[in-house]
C-alpha cells in the first residue's frame, strides 16, 4: 500500500503571459501616434468645447446685441433718467459686466470639467 506517489507536473501554456495583458490599445497611445482612433478622440473633445464655447456666446451676444434695439424700438428708454444717468447708459455700462463675467466663468468651469473627463476617460483605458 506505500506505492509512490506520482510526482505533481505543472502545466503552463505560453500564451498565459499573454492573456494577463490587456488587449485594448490605450487611448494615450492612440492620441500620440495620432491615430484614426486618436483623432476621433481628439475631435470629440475639440466639438464639445466649440458647441460650450458658440453656446455661450449666443446666451450673452444675444442679448446683449438686443438691448440697443430695444433702447430704440421703446422710446420710453430713453426718457428715463437713473442716479442722472440715462437708463441705457447704465444698463451698457454697469448691468452688462456682472453678465458677461458670470458667462465667462461658466464657461470656464465646463471647459476645466470636459477637459478633467476626458483626462479620466483617457487614464482609465
Amino acid at each position: 500500500m506505500n506505492a509512490e506517489r506520482p510526482r505533481r507536473v505543472v502545466v503552463t501554456s505560453p500564451w498565459t503571459r499573454a492573456a494577463r495583458r490587456s488587449r485594448s490599445y490605450p487611448i494615450v497611445r492612440e492620441i500620440d501616434e495620432q491615430s484614426e482612433v486618436g483623432a476621433l478622440y481628439m475631435r470629440s473633445l475639440m466639438r464639445t468645447q466649440l458647441r460650450l464655447g458658440v453656446l455661450v456666446v449666443l446666451l450673452v451676444c444675444g442679448p446683449l446685441a438686443a438691448l440697443p434695439v430695444l433702447f430704440s424700438v421703446v422710446p420710453l428708454t430713453k426718457t428715463v433718467v437713473v442716479l442722472g444717468l440715462p437708463l441705457p447708459w447704465l444698463v451698457l455700462g454697469l448691468a452688462v459686466y456682472p453678465v458677461v463675467v458670470a458667462a465667462a466663468c461658466y464657461y470656464v468651469w465646463r471647459v476645466e470639467r470636459t477637459e478633467r473627463d476626458f483626462a479620466d476617460l483617457v487614464e482609465q483605458s
